[in-house]
């Protein structure tokens, strides 16, 4: 599917005071063990479907990369958000975590990892330039780059004075 690619330059408007990052992914350390790579990577789909029918959850977006390590880069309300998703019951994340802790963990046949930062919006900066929408701008708000935020360092005095922390 073609994406529609954006001449210029761009940058994100957050519209809050931080955003809370999380990574996430695994790594296929047994490549020969396909079937138990596989049922790790097909909960991932399911999460991803609940969370963008839920927007109640906290997910604002997400971009995903795979290969032997996969990469899932998403963009939440806030770390409470995060954790509570992890936590619910009836969202599909506890279930197969658990599976995973009980059936693969240990094994060494299949990696997972998960990186969280919590940024305040003052420590943001990003431009894309040629870029269909994408990673920040595409979970929040994507607007040209202008006067006052022409260089990195206009876009991060201008993100800290707009979103001042708390």
């Amino acid at each position: 599917m073609a994406q529609k690619i954006f001449p210029g330059r761009f940058t994100a408007d957050v519209g809050r005071s931080e955003v809370t990052v999380f990574l996430i992914g695994m790594r296929a350390n047994r490549w020969w063990k396909m079937g138990r790579v596989a049922k790790v990577a097909s909960a991932m789909p399911t999460m991803m479907q609940h969370l963008a029918t839920h927007p109640e959850a906290g997910l604002l977006g997400s971009e995903q990369w795979f290969g032997r390590t996969t990469i899932l880069l998403s963009y939440w309300e806030s770390p409470e958000h995060l954790r509570r998703f992890a936590a619910d019951r009836d969202s599909p994340h506890l279930g197969p975590w658990r599976k995973f802790m009980k059936e693969i963990a240990g094994s060494g046949d299949v990696g997972v990892w998960h990186e969280t930062y919590q940024v305040p919006a003052s420590g943001i900066e990003v431009v894309y330039s040629g870029m269909p929408l994408f990673g920040l701008a595409k979970a929040t708000s994507h607007v040209p780059v202008g006067p006052g935020t022409n260089t990195a360092k206009q876009r991060m005095a201008s993100s800290a004075a707009s979103h001042p922390s708390r």
